[in-house]
């Protein structure tokens, strides 16, 4: 009988390709995949955890307890965490939570299945490998829809923002080589995939280390080429890498869907300085006016971190009258959370946490009144959307339109005038609204 075999993956996009190639090593290694571990339970469970911010560490750790308790009740038999959060914390975790049985650094995730069969052979194991063994491509297995995928261009990072860890915890920016990765988009193409969402820690670094220049532009135009792929999106764009090349490459390039993600974190210049962000108010005013002048149509989102130390409340009110200035497409806000180990944690000026919640709670109420604003005005334009799933009660579609990026941003409730299947990308016309979604009507 095969080795059953579960995996919870939590966090970013980068963390859900490192557990689809996993899930594809596992299987090559002969595993059964476990769907349903609360109800059908497993030989072995690996826990992909997230350590980014406070919330996504709590998460974690819930879902580790989770999976110690069903370990007492016989469910699960060997528990094995990887990800950031086993990066971070190394040694804690088997002290702090004793049912795991092995704690494995982002190093060891080629390895996988190895360490499977080690814990399910009663190993206690602690590693964590080089994170240069961390494997930047090869087989997956999608937890996507299998008309999108993720793409992964490069993992770590160098920028060194001060309230981030992500340096310490993935290691400096690493970036794919070219044809690995027009490789695997043709693969993905050839597999039904029709949206790539290319992703990194900077999608706009690309290439920097290992052919001296930034070379995403140059990718784009050759992903564009690939048969199969009818949308590309460019996810973790930094501001100030965003060159006059890669403007006019997606405002020429149809296949390049017209939508940026753009975290910009603040505005005022005396807190980007303190973030360790470059550029400033004025770079950035410049550069969100090139992106909608030569990209007509073009939805920014954007980040922002507010309680930051040093943020008074002049700086705030300069976010939030910016926020309202720009009417941004679609917008995040995080509340600053100290992490351990970065210049931010011990910064004078630190803000007190429910000043930071409440900046947040304004952000994006301002935010939730400028999306209703822009989705009205939207009512009786065309956006192409492509078809996610169909509703045999209604007899409807949810699609979701080239501006919204996929688990990210909000969809639309489409009637057809003929049958679709999931992946067929349709001309709308947007006939209304409903709460969060768009209501649309399908073009003949």
């Amino acid at each position: 009988m095969a080795t059953r075999v579960g995996l919870l993956s939590l966090g970013c996009p980068k963390n859900q390709v490192n557990a689809e190639r996993m899930l594809a090593a596992l299987q090559e290694a002969g595993m059964e995949l476990t769907e349903n571990i609360y109800a059908d339970g497993a030989d072995a469970v690996i826990v992909n955890t997230c350590g980014f911010i406070d919330d996504a560490k709590r998460e974690a750790v819930e879902c580790i307890l989770e999976m110690a308790e069903l370990k007492e009740e016989g469910l699960v038999r060997r528990i094995l965490v990887t990800g950031c959060l086993a990066e971070s914390y190394r040694e804690q975790i088997k002290r702090e939570i004793p049912e795991v049985d092995a704690v494995l650094g982002l190093g060891a995730n080629e390895d996988i299945a190895h360490y499977v069969f080690e814990a399910l052979a009663g190993e206690q194991k602690e590693t964590w490998p080089e994170l240069g063994c961390l494997p930047l491509g090869g087989p997956r297995r999608l937890l996507s829809p299998a008309h999108w995928a993720y793409l992964m261009l490069a993992d770590g990072c160098d920028n060194r923002c001060a309230y981030c860890k992500i340096p310490d915890i993935r290691g400096p920016f690493r970036s794919r080589p070219e044809e690995d990765i027009l490789e695997e988009a043709r693969q993905l193409a050839g597999r039904g995939v029709k949206e790539l969402v290319l992703i990194a820690q900077d999608t706009t670094r690309y290439g920097l280390d290992l052919y001296g220049a930034r070379t995403l532009p140059g990718l784009l135009r050759k992903l564009c080429r690939i048969d199969g792929i009818a949308w590309l999106r460019l996810l973790y764009c930094y501001p100030d890498e965003v060159t006059d090349e890669l403007i006019q490459v997606m405002a020429e390039e149809p296949n390049i869907v017209k939508y940026i993600d753009l975290p910009l974190q603040h505005i005022d210049d005396r807190i980007l300085r303190a973030m360790g962000r470059r550029g400033t108010q004025a770079q950035i005013r410049e550069l969100l006016q090139k992106l909608r002048g030569q990209i007509p149509g073009i939805a920014i989102r954007t980040t922002f971190l507010v309680g930051f130390p040093g943020e008074d409340e002049q700086a705030f009110e300069a976010l939030s009258a910016f926020v309202e200035e720009q009417r941004f497409e679609r917008m995040g806000v995080f509340a600053f959370s100290p992490q351990e180990g970065t210049p931010a944690y011990g910064m004078p000026g630190q803000v007190d946490p429910e000043v930071a919640s409440r900046r947040a709670e304004i952000l994006n109420q301002q935010q939730a009144e400028i999306a209703d604003r822009l989705k009205a005005e939207a009512v009786g334009g065309v956006l192409p959307a492509i078809i996610e799933d169909y509703d045999g009660y209604t007899d409807s579609y949810m699609g979701r339109t080239a501006l919204d990026a996929p688990e990210i941003d909000g969809g639309i409730i489409l009637i057809s005038p003929r049958d679709l299947e999931n992946g067929d990308i349709v001309n709308v016309r947007v006939a209304g609204v409903r709460e969060d979604d768009l209501l649309g009507r399908v073009l003949p």
